[in-house]
This record gives structure tokens, sequence and C-alpha cells, in this order.
């Protein structure tokens, strides 16, 4: 068999129940050479029983940790045991199409791309709505009418949310300035230029902050909607699910991750980039369980003062889940800094 080209490495985004439909997803749609890493985060017993026995089955490397840890952490655990020419993030909830990582790696092939992105689409139903066909994210600098300059993030998604029957004109292969983790295709040389992922993003602006390193390397981004995914968003109502999902979208993760991308960026945080994030703060939370578990008991019957009511609750009771997660890990845990130091030698050695 032809030598792969290309290391998948899996890690899980929110959520543990969507693990097998994803992976099997992935072995059925894929036809070219790849190895693969599955990097496990504290799944509950069923899914990690299901991993174990497909780890022996397909012969991939499991990586897994009994605590949970954020998107960047787990990338990192994997990225020192890569060993081809490319490698391919995608999150545990994310379903493949036929000619999907063939599409990919001929784009970064014929465009010299060091990163290349899907068309990612959003939903239940596979390929009918965009969620990223690609992106700007760059930094703008302001010079004030005292003489200092203020530096923004300029962001922006393409296509989002547009109807892939009613685009198809208008998606044809194009450079770009960033991809998201949902799905990303990368250069593996890259790592040794700009190191590891910044583990002190845990939550948030972890794409962001990676896409603008690569392109102050010189690096170059393509989308190439030949290549479909699609991210298939909900929650199962389980302890387990649960508690994670409280953890990957808790205040306190978020917060961190702002306000560490600000000080690394040199941004200022009270520019509106950042307002908007801490005014939706927990939104996710909110729209993933909190609305929908309050219309189950309330049987449709929902009122903005119980909202209102609901959230303030949901943010003390967010706050102890956050608590004693920290309180759970393992005594001889490192720090995200200490932790991305000695993967980063790791990486150094090969």
């Amino acid at each position: 068999m032809k030598k792969p080209q290309v290391t998948i490495v899996v890690s899980q985004r929110e959520r543990f129940s969507f693990s097998r439909e994803s992976l099997e997803s992935i072995y059925e749609h894929t036809t070219v050479p790849f190895k693969l890493i599955y990097v496990d985060a504290n799944s509950p017993r069923k899914i990690q029983r299901y991993l174990e026995e497909k780890s022996q089955e397909r012969k991939f490397q499991l990586i897994r940790r009994d605590y949970y840890l954020s998107p960047n952490q787990a990338r990192n655990l994997a990225i020192p045991h890569v060993d081809t020419e490319y490698l391919l993030f995608i999150d545990n909830d994310v379903l493949v199409s036929s000619n999907w990582l063939e599409s990919l790696l001929g784009c970064a092939e014929e465009t010299n791309a060091t990163v290349v992105c899907p068309l990612t689409c959003i939903g239940k139903n596979f390929g009918e709505v965009v969620h990223l066909a690609g992106g700007e994210a760059h930094i703008i600098e302001h010079v004030k009418d005292d003489g200092r300059i203020k530096r923004k993030v300029h962001e922006k998604h393409y296509l989002v949310n547009r109807r892939v029957a009613e685009i198809q004109g208008e998606l044809q292969r194009q450079k770009c300035e960033f991809a998201e983790f949902h799905c990303m295709l990368v250069k593996t040389d890259i790592f040794q230029k700009i190191g590891l992922l910044d583990e002190g993003l845990l939550s948030t602006r972890e794409h962001i902050d990676f896409c603008m390193t690569v392109n102050n390397t010189g690096g170059s981004f393509y989308c190439e909607p030949a290549s479909v995914v699609t991210y298939v968003p909900g929650l199962k109502w389980e302890l387990s699910e649960l508690a994670f999902f409280m953890v990957r979208w808790s205040n306190a993760w978020e917060v961190a991750s702002l306000e560490h991308f600000a000080k690394k960026w040199n941004l200022a945080a009270k520019d509106r980039y950042f307002e908007k994030r801490y005014q939706r703060m927990g939104h996710r939370r909110h729209k993933g369980f909190l609305m929908p578990f309050l219309s189950y008991i309330t049987f449709g019957w929902n009122p903005l003062w119980l909202q209102k009511w609901a959230i303030n609750v949901e943010r003390k009771i967010n706050k102890v889940i956050t608590d004693n997660y920290v309180k759970s890990l393992p005594h001889n845990y490192q720090s995200f800094s200490e932790t991305n130091t000695r993967q980063q030698e790791l990486l150094s050695s090969r």
C-alpha cells in the first residue's frame, strides 16, 4: 500500500455522543491511505469501549486522558506523533462525504497551501447549509488623534448560513485567510516554525489565533468546496455529556480565552469585537441546553422573566461545575504552559 501522506487527528469538540457516527463516516468515505490518531478526553465508558475496540480493529493510535481537555490541549497531544507530510484536524461531530480528503490533498498539492479547509456545512441534513467557506482574519491598525495605535481584529466568514443549492455558482476554490478546526488540512512542517497550538486559548479564538500566526509566517490558506463536510450540532441529555459541555463552554474558560487572546495580540479589551462576546457569554450553554430544557419542563411556556431567572441560576451552577472540574484534575497534572513546553520539546526532537 502507498505510504500515507496524511494523519487524521480526531478530538472531541463539545460532546461524546456522535463519536461513532463521525468516525465511521471517515472510514466509509476515505479511500486514500491515511493514519489516524484519536484523542479521547474522559469519554463515558460506553464510548471509551467503542474507541478501544475500533483502535484495535482499525489499527489507529488512541490517546486517552481521564479528565476533560480543551480542544488545543487535545490536538497538542497528537501533533508530536504525526510523521506524515500533512495533518488533518477534525472534530468528533463532523460527517464527511466521498472524495473529501482527496479534494483537500489535491488543492494543497496544486496551490502549495499551508492550510486547506473544505466547504463546512452545519445541520442534521448533510451538505445543505453553509457554516464556513473560508474567510478573512487579520489585525487592522488605526492611528488615533493622539497618535496612539489601536489594533483591532477583522474577521469575516464567507457565505455563512447560505443554502448550498442556491449558491452553486459561487462555490469555487479560493484563497482566504482562515479555516476552522471543524476540519482543516495542515502542512505538518508548519509546527516546526510556529510551535504547538496555544493552550491559553481554552474555548474560543483558537482558530483565529492559529491562522493569524500561520499568516505571519507567510503561510497561505485555501478553501476547497469540492470537499464537503457537515458539522452536526446536538446534545444528548446524559450527565457525562452535559458535564463536559458545561465545562467546555464555561464562563471561566471563555473569559480566560478572550483575555489571553487580547493580551497576546495587543488588542483593546474594550473593543466591540470583545464586548459582543462578553455580552453573549454563556449563549452556547443557554441555546444548547438551558432553553430547550425550560421548554421541555414547562411544555413550551417559556416567558422572558423565567428565562432571565434560569440564566442567572445556571451561571452559578456553571461556576460550581467548573470549580469541581479543576479540583478533580490529577494531583500530578501540570499547568497548561508546562504541558505545552513538554510537548514542544518532543516535537522539536523529531
